[in-house]
């Protein structure tokens, strides 16, 4: 669960005119009766600092730009203020041309959020679909991969929250499927993975280049755990009367994370995994490797030696990697070996130890490895195992650990 103890000494920075108060409570907060009903059924004690300034930022009719690594709780801090946004104008109100749409089978959503990968578009789903409970509002779930005629028969049922990659949205777009019209909140998440993975071009153009409305009365958020200057132009295009919200060490790996260095050579690498796997407590732990071969290897490997192993990467059909995904988060497999392709769509708590069974090839990628433990508040180990052939990261590592409080070895 989430550590609402660590959360007090995360320091939050908004900027921007005349922001709102923060909020201490989901009761502070005028929420619709069914909205407050299911965030009870999510068991949402208190907001996180994501949620406590998100919140009343965006029901105050302003944008928003916010800054925080993954697993912050920013799911529930654009989804609740866009379903109080919908329930509270109501369904006919909403829902124009209704009719003309249902005719001509175009989904016309209300609220629209950009995902970067398919496995975060699903958990956001889902995320959606428990709030929009026993509610009259109907989230739909558009991704590469996703079997078209499944989607639209399911488009064809209503999609007022639509989550989307852009590829995929861009071409129901092409094809008149979708139309963005009646939009009146948008979510751009993770836009710093969207940049990094060449989506730039395809988010203009669902964004500024579509019949998406372009005046005051469309809300825009945009959450990024990074905030490089491609991100701020793309800020400064979309959105309005915008606030800025930084929520504790952005693009940085949380204190909470005791990070291991060990040096193991390439032959006793299998030996050194066994040995901390027979020796650690039971936990979600995610080992990540440079390759599919790699990936498919080490969990026949593991598989032999009867440890409950499962694995996810990019050469798997969507289906298998869902049901990956779901055991490990389920516990039913807690062990998981993943490439970092398919590694950084993941967003799952919990995580108690994540192992570098090879090194990144970048230091933002063992940044970003390591942010899979640690969330939420809560703490988490990293073991990475460091030889010759990762010479030339040794500087940055060593830099990583400084930044982060934690010892250095003599061999970086």
């Amino acid at each position: 669960g989430i550590n609402f103890g660590a959360y007090a000494d995360i320091q939050v920075i908004v900027k921007g005119e005349e922001p709102p108060e923060a909020i201490n409570s989901f009761s502070d907060t005028q929420l619709h009766e069914k909205l407050i009903r299911n965030i009870a059924l999510m068991n949402y004690k208190e907001p996180t600092p994501i949620q406590r300034w998100s919140i009343p930022i965006l029901l105050d009719q302003r944008d928003l730009i916010a800054c925080a690594q993954t697993g912050n709780g920013k799911t529930a801090a654009y989804l609740i203020p866009m379903m109080q946004m919908f329930l509270q104008k109501g369904k006919t109100a909403l829902r124009t041309d209704e009719e003309d749409l249902k005719r001509r089978r175009i989904a016309a959503p209300l609220g629209l959020i950009i995902s970067p990968t398919r496995e975060l578009a699903c958990q956001i789903f889902d995320e959606a679909r428990k709030f929009a409970y026993m509610t009259w509002v109907r989230p739909a779930v558009a991704y590469g991969g996703l079997d078209t005629k499944c989607m639209n028969a399911e488009l064809d049922k209503g999609a007022d929250i639509l989550v989307a990659t852009p590829g995929r949205l861009k071409d129901l777009m092409g094809k008149n499927r979708v139309s963005l019209r009646r939009i009146r909140f948008l979510v751009v998440d993770e836009a710093d993975r969207m940049l990094d993975q060449g989506f730039e071009p395809d988010v203009r153009y669902i964004v500024e280049g579509s019949d998406m409305r372009k005046d005051e009365s469309r809300r825009t958020a945009m959450y990024s755990a990074t905030f490089p200057p491609p991100i701020r132009r793309m800020a400064r295009d979309f959105l309005g009367d915008c606030l800025l919200v930084t929520v504790g060490r952005v693009g940085k790996i949380p204190l909470g994370v005791h990070q291991r260095i060990e040096f193991v050579e390439e032959a006793d690498k299998k030996q050194k995994l066994l040995d901390i796997l027979y020796e650690q407590e039971a936990g979600l732990t995610l080992i990540f490797v440079e390759s599919k071969r790699a990936c498919d290897t080490l969990d026949d490997y593991l598989y032999n030696l009867e440890f409950p192993v499962t694995s996810i990467h990019s050469g798997r059909s969507q289906a298998e990697r869902e049901d990956a995904i779901c055991a490990f988060r389920s516990q039913k497999t807690p062990i998981m070996i993943a490439t970092d392709v398919v590694g950084r769509g993941m967003d799952i708590p919990n995580v108690l130890h994540v192992i570098n069974y090879d090194m990144p090839k970048t230091i933002e990628d063992y940044v970003h490895r390591i942010g899979r433990t640690g969330r939420v508040g809560n703490k988490g180990t990293s073991t990475t195992f460091y030889n010759e052939r990762n010479a030339d990261l040794a500087r940055d590592l060593a830099m990583v650990l400084m930044d982060s409080q934690q010892a250095v070895p003599e061999f970086l």
